[in-house]
C-alpha cells in the first residue's frame, strides 16, 4: 500500500458519533482530508455490519480512501473491502493473510517493543503503535508507549508506523517527527461538531512532514 494513505487516518467509533450518522461523519471528514478508513463496530449484528461497511466502501472508492475493516475478516471479504485491521488478540496475520490473500491491506496493533519486533517477521502493511499517549477512548490498553518510545518503534520496524491514542490538532506534529507515516484518529474527528473542520486542520498540522 502507499505510504502516504497511513496520514490521516479515521478509526470510527459508534458511541462518539452520538445520534449522527457514522457513515455522514466519515465522509465529511473525507472532505477535510482524511486520507483511510478503518471502520470498527463492536456492537452491530454481522448483517447490519456488512450493510454499513458495502455502502462505505462504494462511498470511499470514488475518493481513493482505503476501507479497513477492524477485525472482522468476514465482513471485508463480503464487502470487498481494501483490507483487515487486527489486534494482538483477534485471528493470527498469517491466517488473515491467507484468507485476504496478497493484495489486501492487513494492519496490527502493536502495544508493546516485543510486539513491534515480532511484528517485523510477518506478512503486513503497517503497524499501529498503541496507544501513543493515554486516551478516554480506549481503556483497556498498555501502558502509553510516549513520544520516545513511538520514535524507538518506528526505528525497530520493518513497516510503516501509525500513532493512536491522544491523536489531535496539540499532538500531530510532534507525533510526525518521530518519523511516523501518520496519525490514528478516533474522538478528534468523530465528537467534533464539524468533522470536515477538524480533519482539515490535522491534516495542516501534518503538512510538514
Amino acid at each position: 500500500m502507499e505510504r502516504d494513505k497511513l496520514r490521516l487516518y479515521l478509526v470510527t467509533d459508534s458511541l462518539l458519533a452520538g445520534d449522527r450518522d457514522v457513515v455522514d461523519i466519515v465522509m465529511e471528514a473525507v472532505k477535510g482530508g482524511v486520507t483511510m478508513v478503518q471502520l470498527r463496530e463492536k456492537n452491530l449484528d454481522t448483517r447490519s455490519f456488512i450493510r454499513r461497511a458495502s455502502l462505505l466502501n462504494s462511498l470511499l472508492l470514488p475518493h481513493g480512501v482505503p476501507l479497513v475493516i477492524n477485525d472482522r475478516v468476514d465482513v471485508a471479504l463480503a464487502t470487498d473491502a481494501a483490507g483487515v485491521h487486527v489486534g494482538q488478540s483477534d485471528m493470527p496475520c498469517e491466517m488473515v493473510r491467507r484468507l485476504l490473500g496478497p493484495g489486501k491491506i492487513i494492519g496490527l496493533s502493536v502495544e508493546s517493543h516485543k510486539d513491534v519486533s515480532e511484528a517485523n517477521s510477518l506478512d503486513i502493511d503497517y503497524i499501529a503503535v498503541s496507544p501513543v499517549f493515554a486516551t478516554d477512548t480506549k481503556t483497556d490498553t498498555a501502558s502509553p508507549f510516549g513520544l520516545d518510545g513511538l520514535s524507538l518503534a518506528v526505528r525497530s520496524s520493518v513497516h510503516p508506523v501509525v500513532g493512536i491514542g491522544g491523536m489531535n490538532v496539540s499532538t500531530a506534529s510532534d507525533v510526525m517527527r518521530t518519523g511516523a507515516a501518520g496519525i490514528a484518529v478516533v474522538s478528534a474527528i468523530m465528537s467534533a461538531e464539524s468533522p470536515a473542520a477538524a480533519a482539515s486542520q490535522m491534516l495542516e498540522k501534518l503538512g510538514n512532514f
